[in-house]
């Protein structure tokens, strides 16, 4: 054999060896990305429910709220005029890569949330309401599912740090781009969030 055709053979296969090493190493990443995306979908589906579960409480709650006597019609409307709102979104996971559909997810949410909160505020000028064990236990199940949502978004958030970072950073950045893996959105707190709100009975 040719001293010619050693060199050959050798160059063909340290060119195949760095060829799977680099094949390796972007199968490995790109199978980490496929992992973090599953996990920001499967965090994403809870948040869908316990938001579902906050939608499905809603009318009973209007309902039984409206069984009483001079209560403020205007504040009822509010939460059904805002649940419809926000039923208007379409929930699905296309709603993650669309970052203008995101935040007015979130909005939508936000401002049903709001109702929801002038709502509760206000049944306390009603005694008779507060007795009323069918809406004392629809108010604890909503409180539930707001404390489930609350810790849905922040799971979610949690895990999409995690996939945003590894999008974001070098070495991954690259086969982010090359895959189409983008950046998610994170839930952010409504404006005027820290401010608490005004009642005056």
């Amino acid at each position: 054999m040719s001293r010619f055709l050693v060199v050959f053979l050798i160059v063909i296969a340290l060119v195949l060896l760095i060829g799977l090493g680099i094949a390796g190493w972007m199968m490995g990443h790109y199978n980490r990305f496929v992992t973090l995306n599953e996990s920001v979908t499967a965090q994403w589906s809870h948040v869908e429910t316990a938001y579902q579960r906050r939608m499905d409480l809603i009318p009973n709650l209007v309902q039984t709220v409206k069984g009483v006597a001079n209560f403020e019609k205007e504040t009822y409307t509010a939460v059904a005029e805002a649940r419809a709102k926000a039923g208007e979104i379409k929930i699905s996971e296309d709603l993650l890569k669309n970052p203008a559909a995101f935040a007015q997810f979130q909005q939508a949410q936000g401002e049903l949330g709001s109702a929801l909160s002038r709502l509760l505020v206000t049944v306390e000028r009603y005694p008779e309401l507060k007795a009323n064990q069918n809406f004392l236990d629809l108010q604890n199940q909503l409180e539930g599912t707001e404390n489930r949502i609350a810790v849905a978004r922040k799971r979610y958030n949690e895990t999409v740090q995690a996939y945003n970072t590894k999008v974001k950073r070098f070495p991954g950045r690259i086969i982010a781009s090359l895959f189409g893996f983008e950046p998610r959105p994170y839930f952010e707190s409504q404006e005027g969030a820290e401010t608490a709100p005004k009642v005056e009975f």
